[in-house]
């Protein structure tokens, strides 16, 4: 197997061109992004509540979640040996600019935005040296973020991911779409926001883009890469390591899911996400779960009326609560049968 070629990213050097995805709440941290930054990946910490754990949350869940990702950043760099650590941050985050700022003062090398257009990144990173993404799944969005840095910043971003249908989490597709539309009917799509991205290189110089969405062996790898693509990013392959930041039982979950456990799911974000089906998704299609405490965690968001609390399910998953909660998964979630390690998962792909 030919081992895959490095990525630059400004002046970082990518020596496999993986990203590990992000995954929250609770489920890509410091010990899964450290180990996948010291592989030669961009390990991904989630910025969506990693304080959840932390006894003071409840009452002041920003300060500690702020407190909480800053510690995480340095932790994960510690372990990184010497790698790339990056955070992912929803736009639609309550306090976004300061989940920015808080990745800037504790050393994150790239962040990456997606759950919304962050159209004002390039200012809030003004004057530093920290790499971004946004995570797109149109060529129109592309376009309009691109025109819009090009004529505001006199910039674009550094990389871009690719966000495709059988990604897990939310997704920037129509519920239809998400359970419909084939990666090769996507793959067009892809080739276009590629040929447009590389329209810039003349003036911006390089800039990469990442595939995900139902990554998940060598060989599609080598796909979006004949596509175009630099390199790919995985998140739900990872779920099943000891690195993995979720409990025991939430990686069981994923090792016992069959295809025909994978499901489409509202989001109180305003967005369908991909879950593994379990009692609380199934609730979910018929009722309401009222929701006692809000954290405060996206924008737009009435707990009055909101179908349920987001941040709630979540949590409940990474403690490994199986049934009571939301289990994001990837479309491939059923392939997942073992608990690896990071090592091992990155010798299968290059070789």
């Amino acid at each position: 197997m030919i081992k895959l070629k490095g990525v630059r990213i400004g002046d970082l050097e990518i020596k496999v061109p993986i990203i590990q995805g992000g995954m929250g709440i609770g489920i890509s941290l410091w010990r899964l992004a450290g180990a996948v930054a010291a592989q030669g990946g961009i390990g991904v910490i989630s910025a969506a509540q990693p304080g959840f754990l932390k006894e003071s949350f409840y009452k002041e869940p920003l300060k500690a979640n702020l407190e909480a990702l800053a510690d995480n950043i340095r932790k994960a760099k510690e372990v990184s040996n010497g790698g790339i650590i990056g955070v992912n941050i929803m736009r639609v985050a309550t306090n976004y600019a300061q989940y920015v700022q808080c990745c800037v003062e504790s050393g994150a090398d790239v962040i990456i935005s997606g759950a919304g257009l962050p159209l004002e990144l390039p200012e809030l990173l003004k004057d530093t040296k920290v790499k971004f993404a946004p995570i797109v799944s149109s060529l129109r969005a592309t376009q309009l973020m691109f025109k819009r840095w090009d004529k505001k910043f006199g910039r674009v971003s550094d990389f871009l991911v690719i966000e495709g249908p059988k990604a897990g989490g939310h997704l920037g597709f129509t519920p239809e779409e998400a359970e419909n539309l084939t990666n090769e009917e996507y793959d067009k799509e892809v080739v276009k926001i590629v040929e447009y991205v590389n329209s810039f290189e003349e003036k911006y110089g390089h800039i990469p883009v990442f595939f995900a969405g139902g990554v998940y062996d060598r060989s599609d790898i080598d796909h979006y890469i004949s596509l175009g693509c630099s390199g790919v990013q995985m998140a739900t392959r990872f779920v099943g390591t000891q690195e993995c930041d979720a409990a025991d039982a939430y990686k069981q979950a994923y090792i016992e899911a069959k295809k025909e456990d994978v499901m489409i799911v509202k989001s109180p974000v305003g967005l369908p996400g991909r879950a593994i089906r379990n009692n609380f998704a199934k609730e979910r299609e018929t009722s309401r779960q009222p929701v006692e405490k809000c954290f405060g965690c996206i924008e737009h968001c009435n707990p009055a009326t909101t179908h349920y609390c987001i941040s709630r399910a979540l949590m409940q998953a990474a403690l490994g609560e199986k049934e009571n909660s939301l289990l994001f998964c990837g479309e491939n979630v059923w392939r997942v049968d073992k608990i690896t390690t990071v090592k091992e998962i990155f010798d299968e792909l290059n070789g």
